[in-house]
């Protein structure tokens, strides 16, 4: 991502299908100063928060992790499953708990299934494999691994593909083994464009609950688009959009929390996480 050169105000939007709900009516151009979208994969958008070149943005659950001292949330927000999410799935030759020291390739695009397959492999398996990167093309990622993570559309296509692999869906795992649901992208806020512009961040969360209300009432118009962009079946999108869930309760923030317990207790987090929500100027700190 470019370094700013511009007072514009800069909202990320994922590259997936997973986040359509929540931007299918959002318009910047009604909002005051007209915000200028960055539509990039998880891992590009979580970068322009950390380092302060996005204003706001839904990033990876983790990357609010490693970030929360500068950031907030936003209220009401998120992609979470109770259970089965269907885009973050990993393919292997064998079970995944058959791969204690096997080797791994992960998708460079996100953070948050990256580390939710390292508690899972590790505490819920008992097991330490070895991991690699990579761009997310299943094909090369299983030439010399034993099982390969896709997040989002990736995963999505790639489970429509005609292979012999097993298919693991990590939030299935997750629900089974520590009966909370998963919650895989926050929206978040740089702490100070919320203290210097309360207002515009109002009228910003407004336009997203909007967004959100109005496509999960009627979700013609997304399944119709992703059927015309990604391919598959009007039924499997249909189902796709009401098995996610878009809130950010209680529900939701225990879930995350129990993860992000998980992830400083396995050294990938190295602080205590405060989940932190923004609500018209004043901070509602929950779930530390």
């Amino acid at each position: 991502m470019k370094s700013r050169d511009n007072d514009d105000v800069l909202i990320g939007r994922i590259k997936y299908s997973n986040v359509w709900p929540v931007f299918h009516y959002f318009n910047p151009d009604s909002l005051p100063g007209s915000p200028r979208l960055v539509t990039e994969v998880p891992s590009v958008l979580n970068r322009g928060m950390l380092s302060g070149l996005l204003d706001i943005a839904p990033v990876s659950s983790f990357a609010f992790g490693l970030g929360w001292e500068r950031l907030l949330l936003l209220p009401g927000l998120s992609v979470s499953s109770d259970g089965p999410v269907n885009s973050i799935l990993l393919f292997s030759r064998k079970p995944p708990e058959e791969i204690g020291s096997g080797v791994i390739a992960l998708t460079n695009t996100s953070a948050t299934s990256v580390n939710l397959l390292k508690i899972i492999m590790e505490k819920a398996y008992g097991g330490k494999p070895s991991y690699w990167d990579s761009a997310p093309n299943l094909d090369v990622m299983m030439e010399n691994s034993d099982a390969a993570l896709l997040i989002g559309d990736h995963a999505i296509e790639a489970s429509w593909r005609n292979h012999d692999y097993i298919v693991t869906d990590l939030g299935e795992v997750w629900k089974r083994w520590t009966g909370y649901g998963m919650t895989f992208a926050v929206w978040a806020v740089q702490k100070s464009f919320a203290e210097e512009s309360s207002v515009l961040l109002s009228r910003i969360c407004s336009a997203f609950e909007e967004s959100k209300r109005r496509s999960l009432n009627d979700l013609s118009p997304l399944v119709e688009q992703a059927c015309r962009i990604i391919g598959g079946t009007p039924q499997y999108w249909r189902h796709y959009f009401n098995n996610l869930c878009y809130d950010f309760n209680d529900e939701q923030q225990n879930g995350l929390a129990l993860y992000f317990s998980y992830a400083r207790e396995l050294g990938l987090l190295e602080n205590e996480v405060r989940m932190n929500i923004w609500s018209d100027n004043t901070l509602i700190r929950v779930k530390e």
